[in-house]
């Protein structure tokens, strides 16, 4: 064979595989972790806060399971509504602990996916699931992250999968929904958080101040559609 068509022929085969490509490698996986509580390593990529910046008494600490079958992240601690006597920060309410991810490097793109997992095991309380999203709600002089949030109620004792759409989550600022039609921007989350109060939540769920305890395995992104 010539060198000349020994080109044509290569080029030809290129050809005939850009024709025939498979359908399969383009469509994203089904599922995609975001985090796995398997290592202490995993908690460096989390922050711990409270109410107790402001002066309030709550507490929260964030540590490693050693289970014989398989380890997993805990998140627990006491919830107080009480408040610092005159304390700066005024705040009306109190009673809260929550974990945060630290910012991702640049963004986490979910959006070949429409819901969030998470494998947990809790205590009957009900908890807050938060996705922040890049600036894009706010006014350019807000330098807070959007955040859309929903509650997930997590029965006792038991490992249970939480699924939550995407399109379940609300906008919120500073805890409150806001009311007004707005849309997640998917691929552009920079971060999520899960949070315990000592009110609210949903019907039947463990409430008040006290302890809380919730067990966590993993969180994915799925695709179920």
């Amino acid at each position: 064979m010539s060198r000349f068509r020994g080109i044509w022929q290569a080029s030809l085969n290129a050809t005939k595989k850009a024709l025939t490509w498979n359908v399969d490698e383009w469509i994203p996986p089904t599922e995609k972790y975001i985090f796995n509580f398997s290592s202490k390593e995993e908690l460096k990529k989390w922050h711990l806060y409270s109410d107790a910046e402001f002066g309030g008494f709550s507490s929260a600490s964030l540590e490693i399971k050693d289970d014989a079958n398989k380890p997993s992240g805990v998140f627990s601690g006491n919830l107080s509504r009480d408040v610092t006597e005159g304390t700066k920060w005024n705040i009306t309410r109190s009673g809260f602990c929550g974990m945060r991810s630290k910012k991702f490097d640049g963004f986490i793109d979910l959006e070949a996916y429409d819901t969030i997992a998470l494998r947990i095991k809790g205590d009957g309380r009900c908890y807050i699931s938060t996705i922040y999203t890049e600036n894009w709600v706010n006014s350019p002089g807000q330098m807070e992250d959007n955040s859309w949030q929903s509650f997930v109620f997590v029965p006792k004792d038991n490992w249970y999968i939480a699924k939550i759409p995407l399109d379940h989550y609300l906008p919120t600022w500073r805890g409150n929904v806001i009311e007004a039609k707005l849309e997640m921007n998917p691929s552009r989350i920079l971060g999520m958080s899960l949070s315990v109060n000592a009110d609210g939540g949903v019907p039947g769920a463990n409430s008040g101040p006290g302890d809380f305890k919730l067990e966590i395995d993993w969180i994915k992104a799925l695709r179920t559609q």
